[in-house]
């Protein structure tokens, strides 16, 4: 087994190997060239998201700086933007769902180091997988941790330091972040989840539109044809 295969597989690895800085390598590259691209070449700017990212949806936008690691291990869904200073280290499956918006200055860290100082001075490193759901709003300066996934519809509050999992339709802050609210009942959540607005053809969503940004749940139900 491979070190790349071991760091995305979340077992222990040893990030300083040649396959793996060159991947790193290759990445920074990448991102050197997307952040110098001028604020007016949008086009050149999603096209090279879409050379670093491992898969994009439409609609994808990030505004420079941008860092991460691989690349390769990040997917995001439609509708997608983040704001200036996004880093992603990525040496595990970063994902994101459709209609996610990030704050300035987020960071999202799939990487750890052992407790254990001899192990960490050796160089080994693991790394856990980060899912963030459908429609999330993430805040400014907030970090998600490795192995955390984030519910859809859930709200990070600013500054918030996420370190475990994340229930749909919740709003979270603090250090570490714990729930606020939910932001609607749990039979209103339970009808989302089945519902799934945003898989819905741009059309439809478009149609209800209306509904989804007034909250108008009972009439988003109603109409769901």
């Amino acid at each position: 087994m491979t070190e790349r295969q071991k760091m995305i597989g979340g077992q222990l690895y040893k990030s300083g190997v040649k396959e793996l800085a060159n991947d790193r390598m290759l990445c920074k590259e990448q991102c050197y060239d997307f952040n110098a691209l001028r604020p007016s070449q949008t086009e050149q700017q999603s096209a090279m998201i879409k050379k670093i990212f491992g898969k994009v949806g439409a609609n994808c936008f990030i505004t420079a700086p941008f860092w991460c690691d691989y690349g390769y291990n990040i997917e995001a869904g439609e509708n997608f933007y983040a704001n200036h200073n996004l880093v992603i280290l990525d040496c595990a499956k970063v994902t994101f769902g459709n209609n996610v918006f990030i704050a300035p200055d987020c960071g999202f860290y799939t990487a750890g180091h052992p407790v254990d100082a001899a192990s960490r001075n050796e160089g080994w490193e693991y790394a856990y997988p980060i899912n963030v759901g459908n429609d999330v709003w993430i805040g400014y300066e907030a970090i998600i941790m490795a192995g955390v996934h984030i519910g859809d519809g859930a709200i990070i509050a600013t500054r918030a330091v996420v370190t475990k999992d994340i229930p749909p339709y919740t709003i979270v802050g603090g250090i570490p972040a714990n729930p606020i609210r939910k932001r609607f009942s749990d039979d209103i959540i339970q009808k989302l989840e089945i519902l799934k607005w945003w898989d819905w053809p741009i059309e439809k969503i478009h149609q209800k539109l209306p509904y989804i940004l007034n909250g108008d749940i009972s009439n988003l139900f109603d109409n769901r044809k």
